[in-house]
């Protein structure tokens, strides 16, 4: 199983990706809401409240707004106030700082249980078809075998909606850099999606601003 530890504090990230990959986990770590927000292969997510200067309910909701990805909330806040909020807004348990790792792996595997058992998720788009739990696409019912980076750009533009979204907020979403190399790097990763998908005016581009996808959402999408 695929873990996201999203987590400030460096050393206790550390300690707990040695802990859970010794139990068998796969273990991703972001340090930031931003970085979180950019990660789309994971089962499930322990997900601080207090990342530096960003809000993790946030990352909840993002998530939650398109995703039924199980997420345990792991936070030093202890009051009443605060476990009601964290829940209300979508995460699957809340579990307070120190806390013992059977006790950790026990309300992990109770969330993948339930995660299991929910309807798959998906974002449609006209003939494009996004399943967020399996990470599949599908356009005109055809399969379109993408990479993580590829998949996590065109969720990206398809959440947008229509909208169109800018080289630098994709660069941030997906590489958390606006570097001149990531740049280069969207590109390639830009022609290369319109090469799979097979029509290159389904992505559009504004030149110098960003890029858009060029169909509206079905009705009923799960978005």
């Amino acid at each position: 199983m695929r873990l996201l530890v999203v987590e400030d504090d460096r050393r206790l990230a550390d300690a707990l990706g040695v802990a859970l990959r010794r139990r068998g986990y796969s273990v991703t770590h972001a340090a930031t809401a931003t970085a979180a927000k950019a990660v789309t292969d994971f089962d499930l997510m322990l997900l601080d409240l207090r990342l530096g200067g960003e809000d993790g309910l946030e990352v909840c909701r993002h998530f939650r707004r398109s995703s039924d990805v199980g997420i345990i909330i792991l936070t030093a806040r202890c009051a009443e106030r605060d476990r009601v909020l964290g829940l209300r807004t979508g995460a699957d348990d809340y579990v307070v700082k120190p806390f013992s790792m059977a006790e950790l792996e026990a309300r992990i595997q109770a969330v993948l249980r339930r995660s299991s058992r929910r309807p798959p998720r998906t974002l449609t788009y006209g003939d494009l078809r996004l399943d967020l739990n399996m990470h599949v696409v599908t356009y005109r019912d055809q399969p379109i075998d993408l990479t993580p980076k590829e998949f996590a750009l065109l969720v990206r533009l398809a959440r947008a909606e229509g909208q169109v979204v800018s080289r630098d907020q994709l660069l941030l979403d997906i590489w958390q850099t606006v570097s001149r190399e990531a740049s280069r790097t969207l590109t390639v990763h830009m022609t290369t999606l319109r090469a799979k998908l097979g029509d290159p005016a389904l992505v559009g581009t504004l030149r110098g601003v960003g890029y858009r996808l060029n169909i509206a959402p079905a009705p009923g999408s799960a978005a």
